[in-house]
């Protein structure tokens, strides 16, 4: 048998209230994330590591301009940067960084979610 390389712990849930819980899981399922559960008033995404984004509807959701509780993380930030564009997304320019490339998605209400180049040093 061999050690299992990965981190002992990983983020299990992330929530995010929005406006719209259909748009917002096309949103997010069009670009990199698994369904798992998509009923009309509650969704479960999957990203990479297990991670699950649960998008709930809200009296007060995520804001136009306020930016997600999060971030992604992608390894080819010029494939996303692309594929969210050819999806309908607005999307800043890539800034190119010391530790990461990044740029930021506009989401369906017009929250902002920033997008990452990876920098994972392991097994995640």
């Amino acid at each position: 048998m061999t050690e299992d390389a990965r981190p002992a712990v990983a983020i299990g849930h992330v929530h995010l209230l929005v406006e719209d819980v259909a748009a917002a899981h096309q949103f997010f399922a069009s670009n990199g994330m698994r369904e798992v559960l998509k009923r009309d008033d509650f969704t479960i995404l999957e990203l990479r590591g297990g991670t699950h984004l649960i998008l709930e509807p809200a009296e007060d959701p995520i804001a136009a301009g306020q930016r997600t509780p999060f971030d992604l993380m992608v390894d080819d930030i010029d494939a996303a940067h692309a594929g969210f564009v050819a999806n309908g997304a607005t999307a800043t320019e890539i800034k190119r960084g010391n530790i990461h490339d990044s740029f930021t998605v506009q989401g369906p209400s017009g929250y902002v979610v920033p997008v990452n180049s990876s920098h994972v040093v392991g097994p995640v």
